[in-house]
Formats: structure tokens, sequence, C-alpha cells
């Protein structure tokens, strides 16, 4: 049982879970690697253990979670994935594009299943939806037209705005493969998008020169590498510009400021990726379970950013909020 204790994550946090009890074998101990992005120890990590838990998979009773994390680097992954695949897991969680991406090129035989991959079909995680058709499947981000449907809510909280500043992580390949339909959705709004690379918080100066060369009217803030304090000055600066904003980002970021935060709901994404790796558990094949994708989405109005802003949103806005804030 010591090679099956709890192991220290990279970044030195350690996540510990529950899993589902109900048709397995008895006596099993079951061990799920687990590879976050950055760290082992937030909030969405939480939502994990809990889905589990309602599975019935109880910590230190039939199953433990070794995680490793990358600490948000890029080049820490293969070796923190390889880690994992080494070690006598029964199934491997990925989060995030990159991380999926390093899990499959990790191992072919252990079943991984992502959480919030982007564009698996483009990013060859799997070989279509339906079916996966490899030891990879699991649970997808927004497709382009589901991101740019946040774009339609921006043009309704600030209708003057045509060009958008949108920050993303030109290194993470999640944010690359639907730029042409995100332009496309965007032309049929009247927007031009202005792409401008973050790729960390050191990168947040240069970004904040182009977006004033650009002229750009609003920011679009994606999935950045950048934690709480980077956030906050994206929003700082783009009240000092008086620049709607719209953030697709963390849930716990949501009330930062930002005009309009629009995302899907990472609670279900982490109440599907469980049910999954109990059926995998349960002697599912990865390559048979289609790859599912986001149903529940996430609008938040803020009101005290309009009125710094001088804007009225509109009524009809509103109502199809899920929370204002005043």
């Amino acid at each position: 049982m010591e090679r099956r204790a709890f192991i220290s994550a990279v970044t030195g946090g350690l996540l510990a879970a529950p899993l589902a009890a109900g048709a397995q074998s008895a006596g099993k101990m079951f061990v799920i690697g687990y590879l976050p992005f950055s760290t082992c120890s937030v909030p969405e990590n939480d939502s994990f253990r809990s889905a589990l838990r309602s599975l019935g998979y109880i910590d230190g009773s039939n199953v433990i979670i070794e995680c490793r994390a990358a600490a948000g680097l890029n080049e820490r992954l293969p070796d923190a994935a390889a880690e994992l695949a080494r070690s006598r897991i029964d199934v491997l969680v990925a989060i995030g594009t990159p991380a999926a991406l390093a899990a499959q090129r990790a191992t072919t035989t252990i079943p991984i299943v992502f959480v919030s991959a982007g564009d698996p079909v483009g990013n060859g995680l799997v070989g279509s939806l339906a079916h996966p058709g490899k030891n990879v499947t699991g649970v997808t981000a927004m497709g382009a037209l589901q991101l740019m449907k946040g774009v339609e809510f921006l043009k309704e909280s600030a209708p003057h705005v045509s060009r958008v500043a949108f920050l993303l992580d030109l290194s993470n390949p999640n944010h690359v493969t639907q730029m042409v339909e995100q332009d496309a959705a965007a032309s049929t709004l009247g927007l031009t998008l202005r792409r401008v690379d973050v790729q960390s918080a050191s990168d947040l100066d240069n970004a904040f020169t182009t977006i004033v060369r650009e002229r750009a009217q609003a920011v679009y803030v994606f999935p950045l590498r950048i934690d709480r304090p980077g956030v906050d000055r994206i929003v700082e600066f783009a009240a000092k510009h008086r620049l709607p904003t719209l953030g697709l980002v963390d849930g716990q970021y949501k009330a930062v400021g930002f005009l309009v935060y629009y995302s899907f709901s990472r609670v279900e994404q982490y109440d599907r990726a469980a049910h999954i790796v109990d059926r995998i558990l349960k002697g599912a094949n990865p390559a048979h379970l289609p790859v599912e994708q986001p149903t529940k989405f996430e609008l938040v109005i803020n009101l005290k950013t309009a009125k710094a802003l001088g804007l009225t949103i509109p009524p009809s806005l509103l109502q199809r909020a899920d929370q204002v804030i005043e």
C-alpha cells in the first residue's frame, strides 16, 4: 500500500479525492492520476472530488488520487505526465488541452480522460467526438461559436464597439485552432478581432501597449496563464482607458470587474469527467465513450462596470443573465 500512498505534486500540493464504489470489485483500490496545468489546490479540483464522492468513491477506502501539477509551465507537463504514466494508475485525468496532449504522448495504454480540452479532433486527441478510437476521451471546452456568443453579449452591452483586442495564449493549441471560425463569427457582428499574445503575466505591459496602439474599443480575455493579480491588472487597465471587457476565465474571477463574463459551467465539466472515470473503472473502453460537450453556461453582467463606462445594459440582456452584479 505504501506505493500508492499520496505523493506530493510538482508544486508541493496534494490532491486527495473520493471515487465510485457501487459496481466495483470488492476490496479494489483504484488509483487515479491527476494532471492539472497549474496547481493541485484549486476550487475546480474540489468539484472533481465532490463529483467522485457522489458516485461512491471514498478516499482511502476504494480510491487514491495521485496529482502532478506543472506549476503553469508547458515545459513541465511532459515530465509530470510521464511520471504519472510510470505509476500504476488505472486512469489519467488531464485538465486542459496542453495537459491532455502531454498525457497522450506519455501513454497509449492507460485510459485518459481530459477536462476542458478545446477542439480534441483538430488537436489529434481523438478520431471523432462520437468515436474517439484511442485511449483518450473526455469533456471539451467551448467551441468557437459558443465562445463567440460571449462576444455577441459584449456587442449588445456596448453597441459602439467594432475593434476588440483579443487576449489569448498563442502557445496553447486550443487558442489557435479556432481562429478562422472566430473571425467569421465576429465578422457577422460587425467586429474585428485584434489578437494579442499573452503567454504569462510578463507579457501584459506589451499587451497594453498593443491595445492602445491598435485603438481597440473593447478587450476580450481568454483563459490565460496568469494569476489573480494579473487579471486585476487587465481590469484596471481597461477601466482606465474606458474599455468594455469580456472575460472567459476561471469562474473564481467572474466578479473582478469584467463588464461581461461568459463561460461554461466548470462544475458540470468535472461532474461529467467523474462519470466518465466511473465508467472506465467499471470496464468501459475510452475508445468507445463519446466525447461530451458543455451544455451549461453562465452569463454574468456587472452593472457597476457598466455605470463607470456610461453604458446602459439592455433589459433583454439582463433578463438572460444568470447573475447581475450591482
